[in-house]
């Protein structure tokens, strides 16, 4: 008979190889301290010389334990999991441990059974979201300990770690109720799911404690097939806000709204929740509540490690829950007055919280943000939005699908010493667009309201590397006029920190991108455009008309340059939106400490006006 293989070593050749018991081998195996020291080394050398390795699982029945730990989780595709098994990986691999994942596939009925069996399996267990009812629950848990449950609390004598999802879903309601919703949707999880049913109570006390707060509650699930299908029902339910169970339900929805035309967050704000890795790439990027998802999982296996040997019933704290407001929540969407409907009164600035708002009788005309939201690559900025008629037509956009670093009205150009203050791909010379980490921030200072109808900001311009550039003196003013009412923009620059050549990408060589300036974004429609110099885009390309009118259906916007006219910049077909341009075909260059005056002036109409009416509108502005 031939040599035994390598791989079939048992442990009896190693005792016979040594003259010892198999009784002897196994202890030594096991670092056990009652084996002479000569004899060890007598095993030792016998077992290298035959290449033995001690079998893992005879080793774990011999010790009573594994080394390894079983986890449950009702979904693996959820990335919200993904994340939590990722902190439970990375820590218990310090300690030695590996770990078994389960699925339950949101199946309640057969989570039991899966509980136990990888129980079994394993030394302790960790149960993520459970949808076992609480009955069935505190009869399976005294069959699985040591066991810890996450994102449930279970019974006094069961660790867990808990995140406050009725926290979560107030901060998000508290969130749109600050920006004027009323009427929201809220799309519910999974029914056996316990962070559901923290949702729907904090959802039953934010109604009972914020005045003229109707909530519509619609069944749906956790995944971007169900957002996407409940978009029907959404829209039916007139909401003008929409609570996400998750931010999977939030991507499938705005995937579907985006296919039948429904503007986010123009038309309906959405909001998720988790805050996975995902929803900053959504389009737009979505308003969540930020879950510490592997803090998670590391605090679990925190307190699973410390119940193997001394269980204790004390649940572990949580980071605390925020939000991470970003494009895909807004105002609340003002209804068009009739036409006969005209209000009295003033026009005034008013400051709520971190926003300006000017009103009148009509209701909200202008909001001011600052630009605090805005990603790094659409070069952060204040900007005007929503700019309402007085009979609540909109005449802004923000963030655009074509155009993602629109944002309303603003003070965007190209290239300030090279860095770009208008967002999005720069053009390079010899290249075309290229993305470029050259984006700049224009950051308030400070806000003052005079008279109630005109804002002051004091701004600074910085680059990408956060260099002072410019220093600004911003004035809105806004006043009724002409059966409308007008707003006023005046902006002084001064070169404080050194000289400032201003470029546009016509002086970088493509030939009509003379883009950057006082910025006006207006929503995507037919378009009629009218100037001094007569009808249509092409009369109005270039010009040094005075003034220049678009007409979108019943609606004018006129705008009207005051002092050194400036070439039109303007679009109408892939986008509407127009600027007197500061660099058309030469940059612009200012000597340190030298200033730049900027001024439009704009008058927002409910109807709609022929060149020869805009022209003497032009003339009373």
């Amino acid at each position: 008979m031939g040599r035994t293989p390598k791989d079939s070593i048992t442990i009896a050749d190693v005792a016979r190889a040594a003259e010892v018991s198999r009784a002897t081998v196994s202890r030594v195996m096991n670092g056990r301290l009652s084996v002479a020291p000569e004899i060890v080394a007598r095993v030792r050398a016998a077992a290298d010389r035959l290449n033995y390795r001690p079998s893992d699982l005879a080793r774990s029945l011999s010790l009573g334990r594994t080394d390894m730990v079983a986890l449950v989780v009702p979904d693996l595709g959820n990335p919200l999991f993904q994340q939590i098994l990722r902190g439970i990986t990375n820590a218990s691999a310090a300690a030695g441990y590996q770990v078994l994942v389960a699925e339950t596939d949101e199946d309640p009925s057969a989570e039991a059974a899966i509980a136990i069996e990888a129980r079994r399996r394993c030394d302790a267990l960790i149960m993520v979201s459970p949808r076992l009812d609480e009955e069935r629950l505190r009869e399976l848990l005294p069959q699985v300990q040591p066991v810890i449950l996450v994102n449930r609390q279970g019974p006094p004598e069961v660790s867990s770690v808990v995140v406050d999802y009725g926290r979560g879903v107030r901060i998000v309601v508290d969130h749109l109720v600050g920006l004027g919703h009323r009427r929201l949707a809220f799309l519910s999880g999974p029914a056996a799911s316990a962070s559901n049913a923290l949702r729907l109570q904090a959802l039953e006390v934010a109604e009972r404690e914020i005045p003229g707060l109707d909530l519509v509650r619609l069944e749906c699930g956790r995944s971007i097939e169900d957002g996407y299908a409940a978009v029907e029902r959404v829209l039916e339910s007139q909401a003008t806000a929409v609570v996400a169970f998750n931010d999977l339900v939030a991507f499938g929805l705005l995937a579907r709204l985006n296919e039948v035309g429904v503007a986010v967050p123009a038309d309906l704000s959405v909001t998720g929740m988790d805050d996975i890795g995902l929803a900053r790439f959504a389009v737009p990027s979505l308003t969540t509540v930020r879950v510490p998802q592997k803090d998670l999982g590391e605090l679990a296996w925190q307190r699973l490690h410390a119940s193997i040997g001394a269980p204790s019933g004390v649940a572990d704290d949580v980071p605390e829950l925020r939000l991470a407001v970003r494009a895909s929540t807004g105002p609340v969407p003002q209804e068009p007055r009739l036409q006969g409907e005209r209000p009295a009164g003033q026009v005034g600035w008013q400051q709520q919280g971190d926003i300006c708002a000017l009103e009148s009788d009509a209701g909200l005309l202008a909001r001011y943000e600052f630009g605090r939201r805005m990603p790094q690559v659409h070069a952060p900025r204040p900007y005007l939005h929503p700019v309402r008629t007085l009979g609540g037509h909109p005449l802004t956009e923000v963030s655009p699908v074509d155009h993602r670093h629109h944002y309303g009205v603003s003070l965007a150009v190209a290239q300030v010493n090279g860095t770009s203050h208008w967002g999005g791909r720069t053009y390079v010379r010899g290249q075309g667009p290229a993305l470029l980490t050259n984006h700049g921030q224009q950051r308030s200072r400070g806000v003052t309201i005079e008279d109630g109808r005109t804002l002051n900001d004091d701004i600074t311009w910085y680059d990408e590397q956060g260099r002072p550039q410019l220093v600004e003196r911003r004035r809105l003013t806004g006043d009724l006029a002409s059966g409308g009412w007008r707003l006023d923009w005046r902006s002084v620059l001064t070169a404080r920190y050194g000289s400032i050549r201003i470029e546009s990408p016509a002086t970088n060589g493509r030939a009509g991108a003379a883009y950057g300036g006082l910025f006006w974004r207006l929503p995507s429609a037919e378009t009629t455009v009218l100037t001094d110099h007569g009808e249509g885009l092409d009369a109005a390309f270039g010009s040094t008309s005075p003034w220049l009118a678009f007409v979108q259906g019943d609606v004018t916007l006129l705008l009207m340059q005051h002092d050194d006219v400036r070439p039109w910049f303007l679009r109408t077909g892939e986008y509407v939106g127009a600027c007197p341009a500061l660099a058309w075909d030469e940059p612009l260059v200012l000597q340190p400490n030298q200033e730049l005056q900027l001024s439009l002036t704009a008058l927002l109409l409910d109807r709609a006006v022929d060149a020869a009416e805009a022209k003497t509108l032009a003339g009373q502005l």
